[in-house]
């Protein structure tokens, strides 16, 4: 008999690890659908942050990140909203420019004053009904909870519904979430939010799966990446269906340029933490935001450093996700977490 749905909200009882909020300038609110597993995270800015984004996967979601090229006109953003449900889950972005305009927050374009709030969205449809989704008064209630304490883990906001492990159908998949990490070096601080929902595994540090595709008895994990090196062949996958959204923000002075740079470099965190990833049917995608509060003189690390810090936050981050999370049940179907399974 079908079983009514379970999934809580949760966060994590590992370790500490830092949080994205260590960074001055940032705070994290989250809004949880109580009526299905998704929802939307706000990363605010309310004095404004220079902004970078890199985006890897093939198949993303986004909104106002032509604005982040280097070369372009806007030099400053006022939030970033991650979102679940596919590219309906954009509409959240507007919720927050009414919250940030309401504030008075925004850039000055005469006529009035303008949020500028990029947004990327990751694919949570088959977790419950796919007809409830994020939309503007979501991403408002996400800025109406955000603040500097560290942010919840696990299963809320745009993580809420995501799922690891999908490459051999989705039965196989198990539970992924919302993780945060920092890092601080000679004063400077890098922290990071990942909500991870993505098509391959997740590793620790020690390169061992932790959470993604499980043997068809579901009682053991596969190892996706010598599955398909063995040969075992994927299952057919609908484009799109997965995706690894995130930030990496710091209290660094940057300029775009070195902002773009940063977010590209923090992609290497995903490729630690991640296998395979960026593929087809991802849209990995991460902004980096400076809040421009420590200058980058003396002894304060400089870009390269920075990149290796930034790396690290996100891989630590995203092993955050899916430690943090707790196993979903709706219907039939069991997506189980790292830490309550086997």
């Amino acid at each position: 008999m079908p079983q009514p749905p379970s999934f809580s909200s949760s966060s994590s009882t590992t370790p500490n690890a830092g949080a994205i909020t260590d960074v001055a300038g940032i705070e994290v609110g989250h809004f949880s659908d109580p009526r299905r597993p998704t929802g939307c995270t706000v990363i605010l800015a309310r004095e404004g942050a220079v902004a970078g984004v890199d985006v890897r996967g093939a198949a993303p979601g986004t909104r106002e990140t032509d604005l982040l090229a280097p070369g372009n006109l806007v030099q400053q953003v006022h939030a970033v909203m991650l979102a679940g449900g596919s590219a309906w889950g954009l509409a959240a972005a507007e919720g927050a420019m009414r919250w940030l305009e309401e504030r008075g927050i925004g850039l000055d374009v005469r006529f009035g004053t303008l949020p500028i709030v990029p947004a990327a969205v990751l694919f949570d449809l088959p977790v419950g009904d796919p007809r409830i989704r994020p939309d503007a008064a979501a991403g408002y209630a996400a800025c109406e909870a955000a603040s500097t304490n560290a942010p919840a883990e696990g299963n809320v906001g745009a993580g809420s519904g995501a799922l690891v492990g999908k490459l051999f159908g989705l039965h196989r998949a198990m539970k992924g979430g919302v993780g945060t990490a920092s890092v601080t070096v000679n004063g400077v601080t890098v922290g990071a939010l990942i909500a991870c929902n993505a098509l391959g595994d997740v590793l620790d540090d020690t390169a061992q799966v932790v959470a993604g595709a499980r043997t068809e008895d579901g009682r053991a994990l596969l190892d996706t990446r010598r599955a398909l090196l063995s040969g075992e062949l994927p299952k057919p996958l609908l484009a799109g269906t997965n995706t690894t959204l995130g930030v990496v923000a710091t209290d660094a002075v940057l300029t775009k340029v070195q902002a773009s740079r940063l977010a590209s470099v923090a992609h290497d965190g995903l490729a630690r933490a991640i296998n395979p990833v960026h593929t087809m049917s991802d849209g990995d995608t991460l902004f980096a935001l400076a809040t421009g509060r420590v200058p980058l003189e003396g002894d304060a690390p400089g870009m390269t450093v920075l990149g290796t810090m930034a790396a690290e936050a996100v891989a630590r981050a995203t092993l955050r996700a899916v430690l943090a999370a707790r196993t979903v049940r709706i219907g039939d179907s069991c997506f189980p977490s790292a830490t309550e399974w086997p």
